[in-house]
Protein backbone atom coordinates (compact mmCIF):
# COMPACT_ATOMS: atom_id res chain seq x y z
CA UNK A 1 0.00 0.00 0.00
CA UNK A 2 1.17 3.62 -0.59
CA UNK A 3 0.06 6.61 1.42
CA UNK A 4 -0.65 10.17 0.03
CA UNK A 5 -0.36 12.30 3.15
CA UNK A 6 0.04 11.95 6.72
CA UNK A 7 -1.19 13.88 9.61
CA UNK A 8 -0.19 13.25 12.65
CA UNK A 9 -2.57 16.22 14.05
CA UNK A 10 -5.43 16.96 12.62
CA UNK A 11 -8.70 18.46 13.03
CA UNK A 12 -10.39 18.45 10.45
CA UNK A 13 -11.25 14.98 9.17
CA UNK A 14 -13.35 13.42 12.26
CA UNK A 15 -14.24 15.08 15.78
CA UNK A 16 -11.40 15.89 17.84
CA UNK A 17 -7.69 15.91 17.48
CA UNK A 18 -6.94 13.13 15.13
CA UNK A 19 -3.98 11.13 13.32
CA UNK A 20 -5.10 11.01 9.78
CA UNK A 21 -3.48 8.96 6.93
CA UNK A 22 -4.33 9.48 3.40
CA UNK A 23 -3.89 6.15 1.49
CA UNK A 24 -3.27 5.82 -2.32
CA UNK A 25 -6.07 4.35 -4.75
CA UNK A 26 -9.27 5.06 -5.95
CA UNK A 27 -11.88 2.65 -8.50
CA UNK A 28 -14.61 5.24 -7.77
CA UNK A 29 -12.77 8.82 -9.31
CA UNK A 30 -15.84 10.65 -8.75
CA UNK A 31 -16.36 13.77 -10.66
CA UNK A 32 -15.21 16.80 -8.39
CA UNK A 33 -12.79 15.11 -6.22
CA UNK A 34 -11.02 17.34 -4.35
CA UNK A 35 -8.30 14.44 -3.53
CA UNK A 36 -7.33 13.38 -7.42
CA UNK A 37 -3.52 12.99 -6.77
CA UNK A 38 -4.56 9.90 -4.73
CA UNK A 39 -6.19 7.98 -7.19
CA UNK A 40 -3.39 5.48 -8.55
CA UNK A 41 -2.24 3.07 -6.22
CA UNK A 42 1.19 4.08 -6.71
CA UNK A 43 1.16 7.10 -5.92
CA UNK A 44 2.90 8.33 -2.68
CA UNK A 45 4.86 6.67 -0.75
CA UNK A 46 5.41 2.76 0.62
CA UNK A 47 3.22 2.92 3.75
CA UNK A 48 6.50 1.19 5.85
CA UNK A 49 7.05 -0.48 9.03
CA UNK A 50 8.29 2.71 9.96
CA UNK A 51 5.20 4.66 8.79
CA UNK A 52 3.06 2.33 10.52
CA UNK A 53 5.27 2.37 13.55
CA UNK A 54 4.79 6.17 13.30
CA UNK A 55 1.05 6.19 13.00
CA UNK A 56 0.89 3.71 16.62
CA UNK A 57 3.36 6.41 18.60
CA UNK A 58 1.62 9.29 17.45
CA UNK A 59 -1.65 8.10 18.89
CA UNK A 60 -0.16 6.97 21.99
CA UNK A 61 1.38 10.28 22.42
CA UNK A 62 0.12 11.79 25.53
CA UNK A 63 1.77 15.56 24.83
CA UNK A 64 -1.58 15.41 22.63
CA UNK A 65 -4.53 14.20 23.51
CA UNK A 66 -5.78 12.96 20.26
CA UNK A 67 -9.41 11.05 19.73
CA UNK A 68 -8.43 8.35 17.19
CA UNK A 69 -7.76 7.59 13.85
CA UNK A 70 -8.91 8.98 10.39
CA UNK A 71 -8.51 6.99 7.41
CA UNK A 72 -9.38 8.70 3.60
CA UNK A 73 -7.65 9.37 0.54
CA UNK A 74 -7.82 7.47 -2.02
CA UNK A 75 -9.88 4.59 -0.86
CA UNK A 76 -8.84 2.71 2.47
CA UNK A 77 -11.08 -0.08 1.24
CA UNK A 78 -9.45 -0.31 -2.13
CA UNK A 79 -8.20 -3.90 -3.03
CA UNK A 80 -4.58 -2.64 -2.78
CA UNK A 81 -5.11 -1.66 0.43
CA UNK A 82 -7.36 -3.42 2.59
CA UNK A 83 -4.47 -6.21 3.88
CA UNK A 84 -2.12 -3.25 5.24
CA UNK A 85 -5.39 -1.11 6.66
CA UNK A 86 -6.54 -4.69 8.09
CA UNK A 87 -3.45 -5.07 9.78
CA UNK A 88 -3.23 -1.54 11.03
CA UNK A 89 -6.77 -1.31 12.07
CA UNK A 90 -5.54 -4.63 14.25
CA UNK A 91 -3.01 -3.04 15.78
CA UNK A 92 -4.60 0.50 16.57
CA UNK A 93 -7.30 -1.97 18.28
CA UNK A 94 -4.63 -3.89 20.43
CA UNK A 95 -2.42 -1.09 21.42
CA UNK A 96 -4.69 2.02 21.34
CA UNK A 97 -7.77 0.56 22.31
CA UNK A 98 -8.76 4.12 23.43
CA UNK A 99 -8.68 5.80 20.50
CA UNK A 100 -11.74 5.83 18.12
CA UNK A 101 -10.98 4.77 13.96
CA UNK A 102 -12.80 6.56 10.99
CA UNK A 103 -12.80 5.46 7.78
CA UNK A 104 -14.08 7.37 4.38
CA UNK A 105 -14.97 4.87 1.71
CA UNK A 106 -16.34 5.23 -1.89
CA UNK A 107 -17.97 1.79 -1.88
CA UNK A 108 -21.27 1.32 -0.09
CA UNK A 109 -21.78 -0.90 3.19
CA UNK A 110 -23.70 -3.02 1.36
CA UNK A 111 -21.21 -3.88 -1.12
CA UNK A 112 -18.13 -4.83 0.58
CA UNK A 113 -15.94 -8.12 0.24
CA UNK A 114 -15.79 -10.69 2.91
CA UNK A 115 -12.25 -8.81 2.89
CA UNK A 116 -13.53 -5.15 3.64
CA UNK A 117 -16.04 -5.68 6.20
CA UNK A 118 -13.45 -8.00 8.25
CA UNK A 119 -12.09 -3.97 8.29
CA UNK A 120 -15.68 -2.68 9.12
CA UNK A 121 -15.49 -5.04 12.62
CA UNK A 122 -12.60 -3.23 14.06
CA UNK A 123 -13.69 0.35 12.96
CA UNK A 124 -16.00 2.92 15.04
CA UNK A 125 -17.45 5.14 11.96
CA UNK A 126 -17.67 4.57 8.45
CA UNK A 127 -18.74 6.93 5.91
CA UNK A 128 -19.71 4.97 2.62
CA UNK A 129 -20.82 6.17 -0.88
CA UNK A 130 -19.08 8.22 -3.88
CA UNK A 131 -19.01 12.05 -3.70
CA UNK A 132 -21.68 13.31 -5.82
CA UNK A 133 -21.02 16.85 -7.15
CA UNK A 134 -24.46 17.22 -8.06
CA UNK A 135 -25.53 16.34 -4.60
CA UNK A 136 -22.59 18.39 -2.66
CA UNK A 137 -23.33 19.76 0.32
CA UNK A 138 -21.03 22.10 1.98
CA UNK A 139 -23.07 22.35 5.38
CA UNK A 140 -22.64 18.70 5.97
CA UNK A 141 -20.59 17.16 8.75
CA UNK A 142 -17.76 14.57 8.15
CA UNK A 143 -19.37 14.11 4.78
CA UNK A 144 -19.48 15.26 1.09
CA UNK A 145 -22.76 14.98 -0.65
CA UNK A 146 -25.86 13.99 0.49
CA UNK A 147 -25.89 10.36 -0.65
CA UNK A 148 -22.88 9.71 1.33
CA UNK A 149 -23.82 7.37 4.51
CA UNK A 150 -22.39 7.73 8.09
CA UNK A 151 -22.44 4.27 9.69
CA UNK A 152 -21.79 3.92 13.52
CA UNK A 153 -20.60 0.93 14.36
CA UNK A 154 -20.77 -0.86 18.06
CA UNK A 155 -17.26 -2.49 18.97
Amino acid sequence: MNYHNYYPVDIVNGPGTRVTLFVSGCVHQCKGCYNQSTWRVDAGHPFTQAMEDQVINDLNDTRIKRRGLSLSGGDPLHPHNVAAILKLVQRVHRECSDKDIWLWTGYLLSELTPEQLQITTLIDVMVDGKYEQEQRNPSLVWKGSENQVIHYFNK
